[in-house]
């Protein structure tokens, strides 16, 4: 294992809420001069799933993401908070956004979604062996859900029309399980 390169001075907490903390780090760079660094620390772990159904259909969710001020087609996904197993995260994500339970859960994917400003941790599940049922959206979330085919999906990802990174990743990895 390499060793770390950088030498931590001093860390001053910039800002935080229920999600996130930003940090500013004073630091020793790689070449011995000194710099700052950011860091965002997140407080729930990433989660993302991928339902596929016994016809090899998928879900996605569409909602308008305020950072990137714009519309987002996305697998389901939420956060996990820290002290919990990321699948009973993962179960409960689900059943929020598009009211489904699963009886098979894989694991398929560990991410680290922009690893030189944070040390966010994302997973991504296959949820199998479907069940559905009624959602229960966060106040926070205005979601539209739609039914489409796995390769439909995976379409929207080799063109374009989905941008987030858990699910592009998250998709790629699934098709290659699925042989699609």
């Amino acid at each position: 294992m390499e060793q770390n390169p950088w030498k931590t001075q001093k860390i001053k907490e910039i800002y935080e809420n229920p999600w996130i903390k930003v940090e500013e780090h004073e630091v020793i760079n790689p070449a011995g001069n000194p710099g700052i660094y950011g860091k965002v620390q997140f407080k729930n772990k990433a989660l993302g799933i991928i339902p596929v159904d016994s016809q090899g259909n998928t879900w996605l969710i569409g909602q308008y993401r305020y950072p990137l001020d714009c519309y987002s087609w996305e697998i389901p996904m939420g956060g996990g908070p820290l002290e919990v197993d990321i699948l009973e995260s993962a179960k409960r994500e689900l059943k929020e956004e598009t009211g489904m339970k699963a009886q098979k859960w894989t694991e398929v994917l560990r991410i680290h979604t922009s690893n030189s400003v944070t040390d966010e941790e994302g997973f991504v599940f296959l949820a199998e062996d479907l069940e559905e049922g009624e959602t229960e959206f966060e106040e926070t979330e205005v979601l539209s859900i739609k039914k489409l085919p796995f390769k439909k999906a995976l379409e929207m990802v080799l063109n374009g029309e989905i941008t987030d990174g858990i699910s592009i990743a998250g998709i790629l990895k699934v098709a290659r399980i699925l042989g699609v």
